[in-house]
């Protein structure tokens, strides 16, 4: 039988202190990558980065220039704050071209708005007040806050955390107030554009379609959008949703981030507080978690993305001999086919010898002597340990365990 492990538990762990040891995990963060990276490779993670946006500077940024001089002349009835980096940033660019007074007081003239804690810890830096703050930091909750008060004839300026694309959830927001009879100003603070140099988010997508990663985190819906766009470019949005759908784990920093797979039918995993560290610690308790542990031929095997865990040690195990192991990891115990297996290498073929070839392979990288079993004329299966509740299995006479 198959057993999930328990992640509390020593068992099938070398290290508790390193508990992402095996497991390869993507990065897409554009700020704080490295802190990220590094929190991650502490806790045993093989880290891939490739940043997913390029942020604007804001002092060169002709379009917010032009915008923020627009509300100094025209003060807004409302102000949307969504991000507090985004909010300390405009303030600070409006102090370089010599408007920062004149902004703050055509905001404080009109109400305001904060998304959560942090634009909230912004604006009051700034010397402004919010008059509401949602719980949740959520745009649509905001948005239902807009609406029941009613919106129609003001003006809102809503502070956007990037570009609007069809990946995101903000456009949405922007055309909720204009539906409800609002004049909308957009304000796009440290817009984003793609990266210049497209090929590290071409390796990244790649390995996340060939399930060579784990998870990808994701530290803002603008890096979702950027990742899908680029992934659109390259014929590969159906794939890469697929396998976020499947198996590589899409981890999201908070329910914000999170908006453009909620828009996809994705689901995702995101920590309780949306902060780098929670991800991190989040990372660490739910990936493990989410890996079984299959018992057979005296060892606890797990199966990563790119690796083989085997009583807890990493196993480097070629692309064939994982395309074998999972197969054999389907269906636990029964006897697989050569046939089969042949159809579940990468490449496929139709010489049932590369399925010799790659299960010689698999046990030499596993070094799990008797982990799998070879059934002869039929095929190859997982030799299961005995299970307390089960009892010694059924061992077909004919099987043998090198």
């Amino acid at each position: 039988m198959t057993r999930s492990s328990d992640p509390s538990s020593p068992v099938g762990v070398a290290d508790p202190d390193r508990p992402l040891t095996g497991f390869r995990i993507g990065i897409t963060a554009a700020r704080r990558a490295d802190e990220l990276a590094t929190l991650l490779t502490r806790r045993g993670a093989e880290v891939l980065h490739a940043p997913a946006i390029r942020l604007v500077p804001l002092a060169d940024d002709v379009e917010l220039e032009a915008r923020t001089r627009e509300i100094v002349a025209a003060p807004p009835d409302l102000t949307v704050a969504t991000t507090g980096i985004g909010f300390r940033g405009w303030v600070e660019a409006a102090e370089g071209w010599g408007v920062a007074d004149e902004l703050l007081g055509a905001l404080s003239a009109g109400r305001v708005i904060a998304r959560g804690p942090k634009a909230t810890g912004a604006l009051r830096a700034a010397g402004l007040r919010e008059e509401w703050s949602p719980e949740s930091e959520s745009s649509a909750e905001v948005l239902s806050h807009l609406l029941a008060d009613g919106v129609r004839g003001l003006r809102v300026a809503v502070q956007l955390h990037g570009a609007t694309t069809e990946w995101e959830p903000l456009p949405d927001f922007c055309d909720g107030l204009r539906d409800a009879g609002a004049t909308v100003v957009p304000v796009p603070v440290y817009r984003w554009v793609p990266p210049d140099d497209p090929a590290p988010m071409d390796r990244l997508i790649e390995a996340a379609v060939c399930r060579e990663l784990d998870a990808v985190t994701f530290t803002s819906a603008p890096a979702v959008a950027s990742m899908m766009m680029r992934a659109a470019e390259t014929g590969l949005v159906a794939p890469l949703q697929h396998a976020f759908r499947t198996r590589v784990v899409p981890v999201c920093v908070g329910p914000v981030t999170a908006g453009p797979f909620d828009a996809m039918g994705i689901p995702t995993t995101a920590p309780a507080r949306a902060r780098v560290g929670a991800l991190v610690r989040h990372v660490a308790d739910e990936l493990p978690a989410r890996v079984p542990t299959v018992h057979c031929g005296g060892h606890a095997l797990r199966m990563l993305a790119t690796t083989v865990l085997v009583d807890g040690e990493p196993r480097a195990v070629p692309r064939a001999g994982l395309a074998v192991l999972d197969a054999l990891a389907r269906r636990p115990g029964a006897v697989v086919s050569r046939e089969d297996l042949l159809a579940a290498l990468p490449g496929g073929g139709d010489d049932t010898h590369a399925v010799e070839t790659a299960v010689a392979r698999l046990r030499s990288a596993l070094d799990a002597p008797g982990a799998i079993a070879t059934v002869v004329k039929r095929g190859y299966r997982l030799h299961l340990d005995p299970s307390p509740d089960d009892g010694v299995p059924t061992v077909d006479h004919e099987e043998r365990v090198p």
